[in-house]
């Protein structure tokens, strides 16, 4: 349908906490033509997640899609396309992973970022459907990423902090430095 422009860090409605929709929105050709978009979207800046806040909708809506044949992480399985609507998130083992995460909001740079390992994703499909799914590792790592913006949340807003930490680089030094350490979460 069509490639929207992409909200970067420092816009307002990156930082919003989105509303949910009813069933009746859902179904609407409006959201329907928004989901489209955020997948051409998603495709043209080569991400493997969206949200809508991301292409200036304050809506509860996200998507993730990525396979097993990306370079950039050909070791992180796959995800078939879902779309998840006023999704809320359940952590099921709290014990934490870190990964490096780059978002399209946040272009150019990369941060270590520790979340919970297991996850419990309810939410509502693009038919309006309500559905369940159990996330673990990398894929957890994704799904907290993306249902982060629905929030009002950025990767950078979770980064390491701590004295001595290398919680940020740009994308380049990460690339050079730190990509050796094998945690990628990609970039959303």
């Amino acid at each position: 349908m069509a490639i929207r422009k992409v909200a970067r860090l420092g816009h307002p409605v990156l930082r919003q906490k989105t509303r949910d929709l009813s069933g009746d929105e859902i179904r609407s050709p409006e959201i329907q033509r928004l989901i489209q978009d955020l997948r051409d979207t998603q495709a043209e800046y080569g991400g493997i997640g969206i949200a809508a806040p991301q292409v200036h909708e304050s809506v509860r809506i996200a998507i993730i899609e990525f396979g097993g044949e990306n370079g950039r992480y050909p070791d992180m399985g796959s995800q078939p396309l879902t779309v998840f609507i006023n999704a809320k998130v359940s952590v099921l083992d709290s014990q934490e992973q870190t990964y490096w995460e780059g978002c399209l909001s946040v272009p150019g740079l990369r941060g270590k970022v520790s979340r919970p390992h297991q996850i419990r994703v309810d939410y509502l499909d693009e038919t309006g459907a309500a559905r369940s799914l159990v996330a673990e590792g990398f894929l957890a790592t994704v799904f907290q990423h993306e249902l982060d913006h629905l929030d009002g949340v950025l990767f950078v807003d979770r980064v390491e902090t701590r004295p001595g930490a290398t919680g940020l680089s740009f994308t380049e030094e990460y690339q050079r430095f730190h990509l050796a350490e094998g945690q990628d979460a990609g970039q959303d």
